[in-house]
């Protein structure tokens, strides 16, 4: 067991578009790899969704020739209000953690808040920040 200090990461954006749509690109896999894990220099190399409870994710980006996998399995699959999913990068720690998206109807459009709890709290800027680039992205994917 690992005795690292953990601590929970939240980021919250508003979107102009209906709560459905915001949600469904979370388990849409073409529409995912777009935005989820993807870096501006990396190259997405595997995009895999199975979005149901107990269905499992991969996202694997090269980044200057190392393949980096993002993995996880969904615990609830709430349309369209709740997603809750393990996630882990193997590469560099084999500990799982537990990320919450829930998304509410506002005048114009909806409101996306990401809850990651489990966060090694050493990297919680860098996480937060990491999710906050996800955000923007998945705003440009849409």
């Amino acid at each position: 067991m690992n005795a690292q200090a953990t601590t929970t990461v939240r980021v919250s954006r508003a979107y102009r578009a209906p709560a459905e749509r915001v949600f469904d690109a979370w388990l849409n896999a073409k529409q995912a790899a777009r935005f989820l894990f993807a870096t501006p220099t990396g190259e997405m190399v595997r995009a895999e969704i199975d979005a149901r409870v107990g269905g499992k994710f991969n996202f694997t980006e090269r980044r200057d020739g190392d393949d980096i996998e993002h993995v996880g399995e969904y615990l609830e699959v709430e349309r369209p209000r709740r997603l809750v999913f393990t996630f882990s990068v193997p590469k560099f720690s084999s500990d799982a953690t537990r990320v919450t998206i829930e998304t509410a109807p506002e005048d114009f459009g909806c409101r996306l808040s990401l809850t990651h709890a489990g966060v090694y709290a050493e990297y919680a800027r860098r996480t937060e920040a990491g999710w906050a680039r996800i955000l923007e992205g998945l705003a440009a994917a849409l």
